[in-house]
């Protein structure tokens, strides 16, 4: 059987000083930039451990899969939300969003996609932020996602009332 060696405070005193330490000259720890390596495989962090860390960005974390349904959820209730608002406007509505209408004078394909970048930038920023406490609020950002979600879904849910009140 192999011995198991320990380190001794008292052997530092006796050992000779020219004796090379068993680590690297530069701490890995020091370097907080991102790195691509952490996008491209499974990333670094699922969920925040430790107390100093809760509300610092991390740009290339794991997510759950819980997350990764609620930003499919986003995105399509977004596209669900610009088709029926489209139908509501070959009706005789108005788009209320001084944004959105400025891309509806353009072309509907226009519409659809600043919709769609906007939607998704905003998920993007959500997600970057997602471990940041919100003091005001008194919530952490991940939380926010619920919220979206919610209002997403009442302004389809609204939609889909008016147009069945059309018909």
């Amino acid at each position: 059987m192999r011995e198991r060696h320990t380190h001794d405070p008292q052997d530092d005193a006796s050992s000779s000083p020219a004796a090379p330490e068993n680590r690297r000259l530069k701490d890995r720890r020091i370097n907080r930039k991102s790195s691509l390596k952490y996008l491209l495989f499974n990333g670094r962090r699922e969920r925040i451990r430790r107390e100093e860390d809760k509300g610092k960005v991390f740009f290339f974390d794991r997510y759950n899969p819980k997350l990764f349904a609620a930003i499919t959820a986003i995105l399509m209730l977004s596209i669900t939300d610009a088709l029926l608002t489209l139908i509501l406007i070959a009706n005789g509505s108005s788009e209320l969003n001084p944004v959105m209408a400025y891309f509806l004078q353009h072309s509907l394909l226009h519409f659809i996609i600043a919709k769609y970048i906007l939607t998704s930038t905003g998920v993007v920023v959500l997600l970057i932020f997602k471990n940041v406490f919100l003091n005001r609020m008194r919530i952490y950002a991940h939380s926010l996602f619920s919220a979206v979600i919610f209002a997403f879904a009442a302004v389809v849910v609204w939609e889909i009332y008016l147009i069945i009140r059309i018909f």
